[in-house]
């Protein structure tokens, strides 16, 4: 099949790139040229792992190409997906749906024949209608059915989320839109991946109601933790013992400093905004979004009590800067907030990140950037691991101890065991141990 993706970030060129690996013929637009000429000389705008050779495999195959031409990209294509960003709207925290609609208004002027468009984009309930509105308005001639077909891929696993997914959801009461989609998806169902048509709105909420779902997970296992800590239980155990209950299941219950990334927080705060505008808020979420922002602050308090009280003068040692490992999105991070308020304190900042640095200096200001975790740990009065890349999961504590003007580590993602660090004699501070 032919395949126009609109939109080459995150979702949009992960999805091209797979669906081009299933041998179909994926041509992704995007409006930034810089973007644009970077891929075709195959450089990644994104850090994910795999993609690279996915992308550079596909295209010299002949089955992946890029440009700025929506005229030339969806050419005879029969689905054309929707994968623009919808940021939260500067004001309110509404999704900003403004590049969807002009995706929206665009493709119709230029639709030749009969095509599937594609939302791709997390969009609220309703969004379907409006895209089907603007495109008859657009150009009444044109034959087209708008399906939602929302993502469920993970930063740092997106390649093996789309091949190997938990299912598939498209939602369309079209029959002819329904069959395109089957027939797009077809390579998936050899891994017996479930595809769930529902109705459009349904697929819309689905989305939604998915990545709220997820995020209260983290905020109450966040919460356990706190009380853990006051009560002198352990976090890990108590995880533990109510994960292997099948109805609750282990995953998304790492306590932590709080979620971040592309997602759970506009996702969150949407959902909330499309909640009250219906009529029908959700308490649950709503409170979920204002702990999280709370609780990023307070991770820096944990910080500064740890290092004494008082952190002016100091240098502390960040490891780990992107909102989680192997990606290099600094979206929401919880080491931004963690950071600021550090500096707020008077302190200075040496960090290390495996491939947060460039994104990081975009949203971090005063932050001097370490080649590797030792260089960045030397001369600290403190050091806080703030995202568990492999690296640093087996850090030479001698080192470490060596390096630090103070022997003081906050482990905000668990990664040591606290037994462990008191026999070396480092001052050891964990979430809910």
């Amino acid at each position: 099949m032919r395949v126009a993706m609109i939109g080459s970030g995150y979702v949009g060129l992960v999805s091209g790139a797979c669906f081009a690996d299933f041998g179909h013929h994926v041509v992704c637009v995007d409006k930034d040229p810089g973007k644009i000429e970077r891929l075709n000389a195959g450089i990644m705008p994104i850090y994910e792992p795999g993609l690279e050779q996915l992308v550079s495999s596909n295209a010299r195959a002949g089955r992946l190409s890029f440009t700025t031409s929506l005229d030339e990209g969806i050419a005879g294509a029969e689905a054309i997906f929707i994968a623009v960003g919808t940021p939260s709207r500067r004001g309110d925290g509404h999704a900003d749906l403004s590049y969807v609609h002009a995706a929206a208004s665009e493709i119709a002027k230029a639709l030749d024949g009969y095509a599937v468009i594609v939302t791709k984009s997390t969009v609220p309930v309703g969004t379907g209608d409006e895209v089907e509105r603007i495109m008859a308005e657009a150009n009444p001639e044109a034959q087209f059915a708008v399906v939602s077909n929302p993502e469920f891929l993970r930063e740092g696993a997106a390649i093996g989320d789309f091949k190997r997914p938990d299912r598939i959801v498209v939602g369309t009461e079209d029959d002819r839109a329904r069959a395109v989609m089957a027939e797009l998806y077809r390579p998936l169902f050899l891994n017996q991946s479930p595809i769930l048509f529902v109705g459009r709105r349904t697929a819309e909420l689905i989305k939604y109601a998915a990545n709220a779902f997820l995020a209260t997970k983290i905020t109450f296992i966040n919460e356990i933790a706190d009380l853990c800590e006051a009560a002198g239980a352990n976090v890990q155990d108590v995880a533990r013992g109510i994960g292997l209950d099948n109805r609750i299941g282990s995953k998304f219950l790492h306590a932590g400093p709080g979620y971040g990334g592309s997602c759970f927080p506009k996702d969150t705060l949407a959902l909330v905004k499309t909640a009250q505008d219906l009529g029908a808020p959700i308490r649950i979420v709503e409170t979920v979004a204002a702990v999280n922002s709370q609780r990023k602050r307070a991770m820096a308090r944990k910080v500064i009590a740890a290092a004494g009280g008082n952190v002016r003068g100091k240098r502390i040692a960040v490891l780990g800067l992107t909102f989680k490992p192997n990606t290099d999105d600094m979206r929401d991070s919880p080491a931004i907030d963690i950071i600021q308020a550090l500096q707020d304190g008077g302190a200075t900042i040496h960090a290390y990140d495996p491939e947060g640095h460039e994104q990081a200096a975009l949203v971090l200001n005063h932050v001097d950037y370490a080649n590797d975790p030792y260089h960045a740990l030397e001369g600290a009065d403190a050091a806080v691991l703030v995202t568990e890349w492999d690296v640093f999961r087996a850090l030479d504590m001698d080192r470490v101890k060596a390096l630090l003007t103070a022997p003081v580590l906050i482990d905000l993602r668990n990664v040591y065991d606290p037994a462990e660090m008191a026999r070396r004699g480092i001052r050891y501070s964990s979430i809910g141990r």
